[in-house]
């Protein structure tokens, strides 16, 4: 059976959304503040430099951009009726490492990242990491 998009956005619980947005940036801030501080400011060349008070776009920004990845996710959950845990988790993987990290790779094969694969590396087992627990809170609050 094909399913609409309306009928789609309609059945998502915009809840779960939230708190699956909520839990990836509570979980941004623990892998990269925490967890991961010091190897990512040595993936971005800044080991080195005084710490500064981030600006608030480096909190909604990346918020935002998690919520737009969590609707998408929420959507195809839907789409494709997803609806246990254990499948939810093996989506959360694809779209983690088959989308999301491998932008996140991509990007930073650049010139203005000292250490690509380095910085590669640590936000890309973020993305996984929440792209996963996302799919497992859309599931679980469907």
């Amino acid at each position: 059976k094909e399913a609409d998009m309306l009928s789609v956005i309609s059945n998502i619980n915009w809840w779960g959304v939230l708190l699956a947005a909520l839990a990836s940036s509570v979980l941004g801030w623990v892998w990269f503040a925490a967890v991961f501080a010091k190897p990512y400011a040595a993936a971005l060349g800044r080991q080195n430099m005084p710490k500064e008070k981030p600006a608030p776009l480096f909190f909604v920004g990346p918020f935002v951009c998690g919520l737009i990845v969590v609707i998408a996710s929420a959507l195809l959950i839907e789409a494709l009726d997803i609806r246990t845990v254990a499948l939810a988790i093996e989506f959360g993987l694809v779209v983690g490492v088959g989308y999301l990290a491998a932008t996140t790779v991509n990007t930073a094969i650049n010139p203005n990242f000292p250490r690509p694969l380095y910085y590669g590396a640590i936000s890309s087992g973020y993305f996984v990491l929440t792209s996963s627990a996302a799919s497992v809170i859309l599931v679980a609050m469907r």
